[in-house]
């Protein structure tokens, strides 16, 4: 199951991308989570202290595998990198890429090149479940990897402004191919939350599950994940029941 992540920054799209692949991990499933915000934190929301260098900054590897400035190759080799550049935390691989650029932007640059024929690599010839920790827009999948991902989840919390991401969000999804997208409510603390959630979704996102809002869960940076809500595991097994053939 490939599933990428998407939504405003600050509704808990990372912490809900780290809870889904603790729970996975939990169920025996292989798991590689990939850290592709430019504001990278999802190592520290899984409670991996040591510091990590995104992929983007690896300027030595990038100029060997996608060559320099005014050389760009387009399409580097990628294949060995998973195992060489993750780091393993109780069962989920982490991958920090960085920033990747947008596919319409017409950047050519080494950096780009490798970490977009890396996010290929990963969600079309990985054998194993990857979840994607996006930025706001998902421009970067491109067409031909936006079509290897099973399921595009958008994080919306009770505030308009992150219903008009979802918006958004949907519409370019739509451009790319992504067949099945889906809406997650977070940091709800009623009915009233999940009902103004319900009214603001864009036709075509239907709501697959609602998440209780937790200080201990949505406030980042105190030290790694505590147990996940039940409402995880019956989310994940949703997933698994409609991404399925």
């Amino acid at each position: 199951m490939k599933l990428a992540v998407a939504g405003k920054g600050g509704v808990g799209k990372t912490t809900l991308v780290a809870l889904l692949a603790r729970e996975a991990a939990a169920r025996g499933w292989r798991v590689l989570a990939v850290d592709a915000d430019p504001d990278a934190n999802l190592a520290a929301t899984l409670g991996i202290q040591a510091p990590i260098v995104p992929l983007a900054e690896q300027e030595v590897l990038i100029a060997q595998r996608a060559g320099r400035e005014g050389l760009v190759k387009l399409n580097p080799t990628v294949d060995d990198i998973p195992e060489r550049y993750w780091v393993e935390h109780q069962g989920v691989r982490l991958l920090v890429l960085g920033g990747i650029g947008k596919g319409g932007g017409g950047c050519a640059c080494p950096a780009n090149a490798f970490l977009r024929a890396l996010l290929r690599h990963l969600v079309l010839r990985r054998d194993e479940m990857v979840l994607v920790d996006m930025e706001a827009g998902i421009e970067h999948l491109g067409r031909g990897t936006a079509q290897g991902v099973d399921a595009l989840l958008v994080v919306v919390d009770p505030d308009a402004r992150s219903l008009d991401t979802a918006v958004r969000t949907l519409r370019l999804a739509g451009e790319l191919g992504l067949e099945r997208a889906f809406a997650v409510a977070n940091k709800v603390r009623d009915e009233d939350d999940e009902a103004f959630i319900r009214e603001g979704l864009p036709p075509g996102l239907s709501l697959l599950g609602s998440l209780p809002f937790r200080e201990d869960l949505w406030l980042p940076g105190r030290g790694g994940l505590p147990p996940a809500p039940p409402q995880i595991k019956t989310l994940l097994s949703e997933l698994f029941r409609l991404t399925q053939p």
